[in-house]
């Protein structure tokens, strides 16, 4: 029989209820989570049987957030959820992250974690509740999990750590830092800062640790209450004679092949090793896994350990890495921007063999993102697209559509620049950045940080300072430990941990840090930090020495955007019934857009710098009010037997009376004017209608003073 269970902690300001036993109950854990007006259920499942030929924990996380639970239907057709969305993607990496370290090594079944908003008050983002929610699912449950995790949120207030803040909160904090932890170590990071100082960051990481602690008690508890025994499930767990027997086979040819600097050598001359190793099948003859033959699936995974092994003894014993890097060495900079002639910003990073390719398009108000959230609509400026095609590591794939990863590494370099991007009274434009890896050999993501600095700067976006980005590495033997500067790929592959730390000369803009060991301590936290500091001073250098601050004009090819402020109250004037006045401007002047904002700020939208002004010269005069005495330039447009009625302001006319049309007797109007003459005309008189007479013959005397 199923368990039921409910306990109440402290979550901040609120508390955090915490229930099971109601919902979902066939699953292998449930429990909902409630915050406010807030609640999630997440659900915990396992397959009957481990996955056939896979080398990784199968792990699925499904975050979701259903429109009901806001009170709102789905857009679109069918009026029902559909494709995830970055959110709810982003927040899927953020769930998975944190517990994936914590399932056995050798785990294959499969395991799917699902976190479902069930209510959503619009204050208290569920996404903390969704990783604490799957943690304590997989604790209670009786899968194999060596939790639980404890997650908080971290702000910064006038100078004030905030716990978990509102959505109104984190709008006016200076950072916004995801922490998650165990009880002796943080696993998972991820945060945004407005060029915050290491030191603060790493008082909000101490203080994120502390505060997560109440969270591990009581899903500790909890599980006392209703948690049931674990399974005993199959791992993949060959025994040391095999793995001897492999590391023999070898015969130290492996320390050889990881004295290759080169990438693809190194890595041709281990597929070789690896052929011949599995060439012969007969020589495992008599060894089982989990009384099973052993199969050349297993034996490359058992290849694969005796490398990781390899490469650490290369960094503890040697002090030196695969491609002969010391430890903080950065590999081999090239920065180029200005490369791609009709695009309005580009830019050519390269460090190492990992290199990526940024471009930037300006774009106007309605090229903004349009996102459909709980909370509603709103409207995105500024993004940042991150493209990882299969040449980029030499491989063949189709060309499909964005996968979580580059939608996590776009989302991630996206926070690195934001920080640092202009706000849309000074720039009002649409941003959007673009990295295209054209190789990848580790970092990519704070690779298309620095490219997209670059890119910017050279599309004359009025960035406060260049940002870079490095990523710091660890590895591990027992107590020891030796952080790398920099990792490539199959430091990634088989080391500890990859901080990304992403800022400017001034501080911190960006920050993720992901492990496979169960925790990281905070003392090393604390020396990554510093080391990644020193390091992105080292690249910032070289992308300075090639453009050190944004061009003084954008691209010739971008769009203008020309702003004019109107009264508020006139802004009926410029769009007209039903539009037609602005229409009318938009086709006249071939300007590409006007868009008016509440307060009165007119942005007019052109590629073409004559049109924008000429459009930018109708709607001053649309909201104009005619001065007596000033002179005008008008155009005829109707004769009457009295006089010529003249447009000398957009949308406003005027009566030049036949005396008025020259200082000589004007018999008939038809013989002096015609419709669609231009001339300068004053205003000699405005009545109590607000009607307007207007003067040609007085605005040639002002214009000939001695006449």
């Amino acid at each position: 029989m199923t368990k039921t269970g409910r306990i109440e902690v402290p979550f901040g300001g609120q508390n955090l209820i915490i229930e099971t036993g109601k919902m979902a109950k066939q699953s292998n854990g449930a429990v909902t989570l409630t915050c406010g007006g807030t609640v999630i259920l997440a659900t915990v499942c396992i397959s009957r049987k481990p996955r056939e030929g896979v080398d990784f924990f199968p792990l699925m996380v499904e975050y979701q957030e259903k429109t009901y639970s806001a009170g709102r239907i789905p857009g679109g057709f069918f009026k029902r959820e559909g494709r995830p969305t970055q959110k709810e993607i982003l927040t899927s990496r953020l769930v998975d992250r944190p517990l994936r370290p914590l399932f056995p090594e050798g785990f294959y079944n499969e395991v799917q974690i699902t976190a479902t908003v069930l209510s959503s008050d619009g204050e208290n983002d569920p996404d903390i509740l969704a990783v604490i929610g799957a943690s304590l699912a997989a604790h209670i449950s009786d899968i194999p999990f060596d939790g639980p995790v404890g997650a908080v949120r971290v702000g910064s207030i006038n100078g004030e750590f905030v716990l978990n803040p509102t959505y109104a909160q984190r709008e006016q904090s200076e950072f916004d830092l995801v922490v998650a932890g165990l009880k002796d170590g943080v696993v998972m990071m991820e945060g945004e800062a407005n060029e915050v100082p290491e030191a603060k960051i790493v008082e909000a990481i101490r203080y994120g640790f502390d505060h997560l602690q109440p969270i591990l008690k009581a899903q500790n508890d909890f599980r006392e209450q209703v948690g049931i025994e674990k399974t005993a499930v199959p791992l993949f767990q060959p025994s040391e004679e095999l793995k001897k027997k492999i590391a023999q086979l070898t015969k130290g040819r492996l320390t050889e092949i990881y004295n290759i600097d080169e990438k693809e050598q190194r890595e041709e001359a281990l597929g070789i090793l690896l052929d011949e190793v599995i060439g012969d099948m007969s020589a495992f003859e008599g060894f089982k896994i989990n009384d099973r033959a052993v199969t050349p699936s297993n034996i490359k995974l058992i290849f694969d350990q005796i490398e990781y092994d390899e490469v650490r003894r290369l960094i503890f014993e040697e002090g030196k890495r695969a491609d002969g890097r010391g430890l903080k060495d950065i590999r081999e900079i090239g920065v180029e921007a200005g490369i791609l002639p009709r695009t309005h910003g580009s830019s050519l990073f390269t460090r190492g063999q990992t290199q990526s390719l940024g471009v930037v398009t300006l774009g106007t108000r309605k090229d903004e993102q349009m996102i459909e959230a709980l909370d509603g609509l709103s409207y995105n400026n500024f993004m940042l697209h991150y493209n990882f095609p299969s040449f980029s590591v030499g491989e063949t794939k189709p060309m499909r559509g964005p996968g979580r990863r580059e939608i996590g590494h776009g989302a991630l370099a996206a926070k690195a620049l934001r920080a640092v991007m202009p706000s849309k009274e000074k720039f009002p434009y649409t941003v959007r950045i673009v990295s295209e890896i054209l190789e990848s050999n580790g970092s990519s993501s704070m690779a298309s940080v620095c490219s997209g600095s670059l890119s910017l700067m050279d599309a004359g976006v009025p960035v406060a300072n260049a940002v870079a980005g490095i990523s710091i590495g660890l590895v591990t033997r027992g107590k020891d430990w030796r952080l790398l500067t920099d990792i490539m790929g199959l430091e990634d592959h088989f080391g500890d941990m990859d901080f990304k730390i992403a800022g400017t000369d001034k501080g911190v803009t960006a920050i993720q840090l992901d492990i496979k060991i169960k925790n990281i301590a905070l003392e090393i936290l604390e020396k990554g930090i510093a080391q990644a500091k020193e390091a992105r001073g080292i690249i910032l250098q070289k992308m300075n020495a090639v453009i050190a601050r944004p061009k003084d004009d954008i691209s010739k090819y971008a769009p203008r955007i020309v702003i004019v402020q109107i009264p508020p109250d006139k802004i009926g004037e410029v769009i007209g019934p039903g539009g037609k006045t602005i229409k009318k401007i938009i086709e006249e002047t071939g300007v590409e857009s006007i868009d008016i904002e509440d307060d009165g700020r007119v942005l007019i939208a052109s590629t073409s710098n004559e049109s924008a002004q000429k459009a930018l010269r109708y709607v001053s005069g649309l909201v104009e009010a005619p001065v007596i005495g000033k002179i005008y330039d008008a155009e005829v447009v109707k004769i009457a037997n009295f006089g010529a009625f003249c447009e000398f302001l957009p949308g406003k006319q005027g009566l030049v009376h036949v005396s008025e049309l020259s200082d000589k007797y004007v018999k008939d109007v038809n013989q002096a004017v015609k419709v669609g003459d231009r001339f300068k005309v004053k205003v000699i008189e405005i009545d109590e209608m607000r009607r307007v007479n207007l003067s040609k013959k007085q605005a040639e005397q002002a214009a000939s003073p001695s006449l």
